[in-house]
């Protein structure tokens, strides 16, 4: 009896996990909203995947498998922050860690690719843990007051004082940012990025300008630098990167953050070995680059797919974030 209870016990944790791999991509995806980091994100559906396995015997289909598996990753996100010591960084999500089956259901595509806009997730980052989780759950998945007050073990009129409190500290969710969103890159687009890329390959900074808008953002994050203005903006990057001169960078043009271009930079180093450096986000409007996101994390490059030096004389067409002086 003991043998067959907990064979049947085995063939329900399998039955779960082929079950929820559907959901991988969009469950990756809301851990990051959540914890804005694409190594805890991983992380998290892991650790998701895991209590999902241990507890499969209690699922018996009262609610969908895609909301069971939403309430333990959110569990498992809070936990995740409630142990986190410091300021939680923030880094780029691959559009690759995203790729997976869809489901057929085209909603969840959009969300996935749209919710993980960088914008987005910095402005997430201003509300307390829980109040984040109300307002994703409930503004972003729709859920409904009653399954969101029971993914989080609280009561109802707690989950509504929650979002109000997260609606009036946040305001309007932003928006995408580029004009694009996270539509594929059409060719113009493409070229802009390309062209920012080369620029720092070139060393080239009427390039740069030329590439920009005249309102560009430029950010480093975790440092609190902040710029504005083409001006200011391609000042600085010419007086910390571009004094190196031509091939100091080689870059490689990948995609972040719902379709999003985004920069690989490996910087020379003394040895006159291209690694790993940086990983820039931008967002690219039709008439110029409206927004650069600078990361330098070289453990950024293997979740990117990116190898540890670039591919033959030239990475190809792409663009690096700002230099080691910077």
């Amino acid at each position: 009896m003991d043998t067959m209870a907990k064979s049947g016990a085995d063939r329900a944790r399998e039955d779960v996990l082929r079950a929820a791999a559907r959901f991988r991509p969009e469950l990756l995806a809301h851990c990051y909203r959540m914890l804005g980091s694409a190594h805890d994100a991983e992380d998290a559906v892991q650790e998701t995947l895991l209590r999902a396995w241990r507890h499969a015997d209690a699922f018996e289909g009262r609610s969908s498998l895609r909301h069971w598996l939403y309430r333990i990753a959110t569990r498992a996100c809070l936990t995740a922050l409630e142990r986190r010591a410091g300021a939680p960084r923030l880094e780029p999500l691959p559009d690759l860690m995203l790729a997976g089956p869809d489901g057929g259901d085209p909603a969840a595509v959009a969300l996935r690719r749209d919710g993980v806009r960088l914008a987005l997730v910095v402005a997430l980052r201003r509300l307390p843990p829980r109040q984040r989780a109300v307002l994703l759950l409930r503004d972003v998945l729709a859920w409904r007051a009653s399954e969101t007050a029971e993914a989080l073990g609280v009561s109802v009129p707690a989950v509504n004082s929650a979002l109000q409190r997260a609606r009036e500290r946040l305001g309007r969710l932003p928006d995408g940012g580029g004009e694009e969103g996270s539509a594929p890159l059409d060719p113009r687009r493409r070229e802009l990025a390309e062209r920012y890329a080369r620029a720092f390959e070139e060393a080239d900074a009427e390039a740069l300008l030329g590439v920009v808008r005249a309102d560009v953002g430029f950010a480093m994050p975790p440092e609190p630098l902040r710029l504005s203005g083409a001006a200011e903006v391609v000042a600085f990057l010419a007086e910390r990167v571009l004094p190196g001169g031509p091939d100091r960078f080689r870059t490689v043009l990948v995609s972040a953050n719902g379709g999003r271009p985004a920069v690989a930079g490996y910087l020379r180093r003394e040895d006159g070995v291209h690694r790993p450096y940086a990983v820039s986000v931008l967002e690219v409007a039709k008439d110029g680059i409206a927004e650069v996101t600078a990361f330098r994390d070289p453990s950024l490059f293997p979740l990117f797919g990116l190898p540890p030096v670039p591919d033959g004389p030239a990475a190809g067409p792409s663009g690096a974030g700002p230099s080691e002086a910077a």
